[in-house]
């Protein structure tokens, strides 16, 4: 299968048609003109030319609404998007069609501090895997989402926290040139948020934070439909938010941040502890049988019912509220989702989130405000990279960033 990378969107309108019909599915022309609110006859001459550019193709008549019928529209069946998800310790691959329906994954361990040559690596090796498999040259786009702080602009991590080696490295322009296709770069807690937004439990509001709690913790932040970056990249870096002068010491060179209380790699940390010192002989039993403990395993443990572990989840869960209750005052969001890794510990944490949160928040914010968890799982962020980098190819040479 190969793509001609020219074949792209030429004006704002041909961009609305593309995102509409990425989001909404199979529209007729009739449908379309009345969504985007513009005429039939500017409808069929910009799908004439879509169609032309390889990127739409009219799928057959649409049912009748009374005198003539419509022709469905749908995006073209051999555009492909690349989605590549970089975590602390493990990496998920993909390739999805124009509608972002995942066609095929890859998951893979890995340790981010190997550094960018040996971890891009092995990600653009399963890349090339899935591509072959699927049968395609020619990704049209791919979209990356890594652990840390990214300029978005230049498409670098920018000093990352636990990514050493990473620093300025030009992730985007060393993937564009492998894959030979547009390429852009984000902060994974971003790139879960867009693919929540389109795929996933957030499809319902405009507002909405997603929150990950994995090794680090993050925050998205979407108003109105689009996601809320900041001046330099950084906004909802709320695991550097200090919650006590005197906490641990935090990966980013301070104490006290929320992700140095409850993030996975805290969790794993205080556990361990809490078997050396004898307090829960199951924890004391999975360190001694691996010779270290991680977030998964105390949420085994809050399984079992260890008691130890459910307070260590409770405490986690409090610290995050704390933080979850400043922003819905300061927000107002229209929901808050919950994903990452530690949320395997599953309705312990949530349960402590939204007490907490619900608890020290002011009644008219959280009266209909869920908190909910993720249900994507892995392929959340081989979802939300894609939409990444379908914003991109879709939209008008003029407003385009890669």
């Amino acid at each position: 299968m190969r793509h001609s990378l020219a074949g792209r969107a030429e004006s704002p309108m041909q961009a609305r048609l593309l995102a509409r019909l990425r989001d909404d599915g199979p529209l007729s022309k009739a449908q379309l003109a009345d969504r985007l609110q513009v005429s039939r006859t500017t409808v069929a001459a910009e799908v004439g030319r879509l169609v032309e550019l390889g990127l739409a193709q009219e799928a057959g008549p649409a049912a009748s609404r009374g005198g003539r019928r419509s022709t469905m529209v749908d995006l073209a069946g051999d555009i492909r998007f690349v989605g590549i998800v970089i975590g602390a310790t493990g990496l998920s691959v993909g390739v999805t069609d124009g509608r972002l329906a995942v066609l095929a994954t890859r998951h893979l361990a890995c340790d981010i501090r190997q550094g960018p040559e040996v971890v891009l690596g092995a990600a653009l090796a399963a890349v090339r895997e899935v591509l072959d498999e699927l049968g395609v040259d020619h990704p049209m786009g791919a979209g990356i989402a890594v652990p840390g702080p990214v300029d978005f602009h230049r498409g670098v991590p920018v000093a990352p926290p636990i990514m050493p080696g990473w620093d300025g490295y030009p992730v985007r322009d060393a993937v564009s040139r492998t894959l030979g296709c547009p390429v852009l770069l984000d902060n994974d807690v971003n790139v879960l948020a867009i693919g929540e937004q389109h795929a996933g439990v957030a499809r319902s509001v405009r507002d909405f934070l997603f929150v990950k709690i994995g090794t680090g913790i993050g925050c998205g932040i979407v108003i109105d439909g689009e996601l809320y970056r900041g001046v330099d990249g950084c906004a909802g870096d709320i695991g550097h938010i200090r919650v006590d002068d005197f906490g641990p010491a935090c990966a980013c060179g301070n104490t006290g941040c929320l992700e140095a209380f409850s993030g996975g790699a805290a969790l794993a940390r205080d556990a361990t502890a809490v078997a050396r010192g004898g307090r829960s002989p199951f924890l004391a039993d999975l360190l001694e049988e691996n010779g270290a403990l991680t977030a998964a395993d105390v949420g085994l443990a809050v399984q079992r019912g260890d008691a130890q572990a459910v307070q260590l989840i409770r405490e986690s869960g409090r610290r995050v509220g704390q933080v979850l209750a400043t922003l819905v005052s300061f927000l107002n969001p229209g929901m808050i989702v919950i994903g990452g890794g530690v949320t395997g510990v599953g309705h312990a944490l949530l349960a402590e989130i939204r007490g907490v949160t619900y608890g020290r928040s002011l009644p008219l914010a959280t009266g209909s405000l869920p908190i909910v968890l993720s249900e994507l799982g892995d392929e959340g962020g081989v979802v939300g990279a894609a939409r990444l980098i379908s914003g991109s190819v879709y939209a008008p040479l003029a407003s385009r960033r890669d």
